[in-house]
């Protein structure tokens, strides 16, 4: 048999390949593993740099066509900006949403398939809803928000920033301001209230709706309950109340190409198409307050026409004298007790003496009427015999209960306040203003108590607009302390009174009253009493009360407490001669015409300096001049003792002229230490360049 040859001689032992292999593998599996963990620590390391510090601060929402909304995420804020980016529209810090610690990326759109909306959860907190509309043809671009909380007992809070920016609008205070940056309001229910009860409140005229000079518009929903808050110079903020029922907050941002053109184009929205004017009769006679601490109806007859022969005899012409709601009630009950002392066999004299209601309906009067009634009147009392207690506003003492009515006060007394939502109390209310008109011939009715309802527990002000509608069914004039949502009925807004003094609370405060009045629609307004009406105590500064009258004859309604003799000298007499005549002739005219101008288009009567100037910045801040129309300039002195002042005339491609001396100025051009003599008032006529 064959030898079987060795086939491996060498003394190294055989390793075959499979042993190769599998050490080769171990090695490879373990460098793998460690290059694994060092690209998975670099790739977390990376992430973190961009979420902390490499990730854009600004992400952009929504963008239109000339315009974006930008969620800023360091400072937890919303911007709108032009897309180039070189011009800030309006910043809204919505940090307190939530925690205001935690940083919220803010940039997963939950509504992505549609590019005009953009939706979020923020913070577990609050949903969040942007809508963007484009208006092509009025070159408007609007951002409607709404913040819907997830939980109970929520308060969303948003703040509109006034760096760099003057804001206007919103609600009346005791010292207003124009523009309002300089304004210091504690957040609190933004309804109207009386300013003499609530000096740190809301009063007179209120519309949800802010205006900005970079071109914003900040209009809030009507139906949510909203509180707001105002802190000099920084910031105003919209917030919804902590509640049970998740109350939203939602308002809508537009944006133009300068103030003027936004407020044009939102206006529409903020107020009826459909306006309409009251009896413009009321513009020609100036009205007297009368004065009188009297306690019978026939004093106050006697107070009556003493004063209408003072008038006649100081040669001041015509005018609606105006009673209190006492002297009204007490002129009512006359023709009662004569009818009484019929009866129980009175006097000749003493029944002579309530026969002379008659002669009050040879007068102009302004009787003064609210929709309370005391509870200690007979009236009152006959209402809960023979069932008509849902007159007043009134609460069931149980479900399914009878209704019982909500007692509050009103002057000192206790009283309840008129159910404008029944018709009949309606009806009942009218039948006693014709009552009235038939015994008084009277030619204007004031209501008064608008403001306040005490079954209103979200804190909105509907009862002031019910009045409103009921006023305007008054054949005579009617008017009004307070307006909201109300600016297209036809009546008459009385201006908040005012301290008889040179402050913001006193004649400095008119004319940023009268632009905010007329900014939020209220055009046709009667002003506070020449000197002031607020301490309730008669001028003796004859010249406050000279640059008082100044200004006042160039509003719709020159409106008297202090009596001009009584002021002054025969300097005072003859100027308020000649300004009662000036407004008859040139002012009341004007308005007339600039009113049928509103009707049609909502342009205001009285104007900023920027509505001629919208992008000069210098017209923001101008709080101590105004426009009448497009064509007249007032530019008044409200400092005491001064006889010299600067005065601005804004550019528009025309030039001005000063009515005084015929002088032509350029637009754009700075008056420093003008002239104005105390017995004249600058006016200055624009004039096509």
């Amino acid at each position: 048999m064959p030898h079987a040859r060795n086939r491996n001689p060498s003394p190294i032992p055989e390793v075959t390949w499979d042993t190769g292999l599998k050490e080769m593998n171990e090695t490879w599996k373990g460098a793998i593993a460690c290059l694994g963990v060092a690209v998975f620590f670099v790739m977390t390391i990376g992430i973190i740099y961009w979420q902390v510090v490499d990730q854009p601060n600004k992400n952009w929402i929504l963008k239109g066509s000339y315009s974006g909304l930008i969620w800023e995420r360091r400072t937890h804020s919303l911007v709108i900006q032009t897309l180039t980016e070189d011009k800030t529209y309006v910043e809204i810090d919505v940090g307190n949403v939530g925690n205001p610690d935690i940083e919220v990326p803010f940039v997963r759109n939950l509504c992505w398939l549609n590019k005009t909306e953009f939706c979020y959860t923020w913070d577990s907190v609050a949903d969040v809803k942007i809508s963007l509309e484009v208006n092509e043809a009025t070159e408007t671009e609007c951002y409607s928000m709404t913040w819907a909380p997830v939980h109970c007992h929520v308060e969303l809070k948003d703040c509109f920033s006034m760096a760099n920016m003057s804001w206007y609008g919103g609600a009346s205070v005791q010292n207003q301001s124009w523009p309002i940056n300089e304004q210091n309001v504690t957040m609190q229910p933004f309804t109207v209230s009386n300013l003499r009860d609530n000096p740190s409140g809301f009063g007179s005229v209120l519309e949800r709706y802010f205006l900005g000079s970079s071109g914003v518009a900040v209009l809030v929903s009507p139906d949510v309950p909203l509180q707001v808050g105002m802190e000099s110079r920084q910031h105003f903020c919209l917030q919804s109340p902590s509640s049970l029922e998740r109350t939203p907050l939602q308002y809508t941002v537009c944006v133009g190409h300068n103030i003027r053109a936004v407020h044009q184009e939102v206006l529409q929205q903020l107020s009826s198409p459909s306006r309409e004017l009251p009896n413009m009769d009321v513009l020609w006679l100036p009205f007297w307050k009368l004065l009188a601490s009297v306690d019978s109806g026939p004093k106050v007859e006697r107070e009556l026409r003493t004063f209408s022969n003072r008038l006649r005899r100081h040669q001041l012409g015509e005018g609606a004298i105006s009673l209190n709601e006492h002297s009204t009630a007490l002129l009512a009950d006359m023709d009662h007790d004569y009818r009484t002392s019929r009866k129980r066999g009175t006097s000749k004299r003493q029944t002579r003496d309530f026969r002379d209601l008659s002669l009050i309906k040879l007068l102009n009067i302004s009787i003064t009427l609210s929709p309370f009634l005391s509870v200690d009147t007979t009236q009152f009392h006959k209402s809960l015999l023979d069932g008509t207690e849902a007159y007043w506003l009134s609460l069931p003492v149980a479900p399914q209960g009878r209704l019982v009515p909500v007692l509050t006060q009103w002057r000192g007394q206790f009283c309840v306040k008129l159910n404008i939502s029944n018709p009949e109390a309606v009806s009942w209310f009218l039948d006693r203003v014709g009552l009235l008109q038939a015994r008084l011939g009277m030619e204007y009715i004031h209501l008064e108590g608008a403001e306040g309802n005490p079954l209103d527990l979200g804190g909105g002000d509907q009862y002031i607009g019910q009045l409103a509608d009921v006023a305007a069914r008054i054949e005579e004039s009617a008017i009004m302390n307070a307006g909201t949502r109300s600016s297209h009925k036809p009546v008459f807004v009385r201006m908040p009174p005012l301290q008889s003094d040179w402050s913001s609370s006193g004649l400095k405060g008119l004319i940023p009253s009268l632009l905010h009045h007329t900014l939020l629609g209220y055009n046709l307004l009667i002003p506070d009493a020449v000197g002031g009406s607020l301490s309730g105590e008669l001028v003796t500064d004859e010249e406050l009360f000279i640059r008082w009258l100044q200004i006042v004859a160039f509003l719709p309604v020159i409106s008297f407490e202090t009596p001009p003799w009584v002021c002054g000298e025969d300097r005072v007499l003859n100027l308020t001669r000649a300004l009662i005549a000036w407004h008859q002739d040139f002012v009341v005219p004007l308005v007339t015409r600039y009113a049928e101008d509103w009707m049609t288009s909502g342009s205001p009567i009285y104007r900023p300096l920027w509505w001629l100037s919208p992008d000069d910045p210098v017209t923001f801040t101008i709080d101590d001049q105004f426009l009448i129309g497009d064509e007249v300039l007032v530019a008044p002195v409200i400092e005491r003792g001064t006889v010299r002042r600067n005065i601005y005339l804004p550019d528009g491609g025309f030039q001005w002229q000063d009515s005084r001396n015929a002088q032509v100025f350029d637009g754009g051009t700075l008056l420093e230490d003008y002239p104005v003599a105390l017995e004249e008032v600058a006016i200055f006529l624009r004039r096509r360049s």
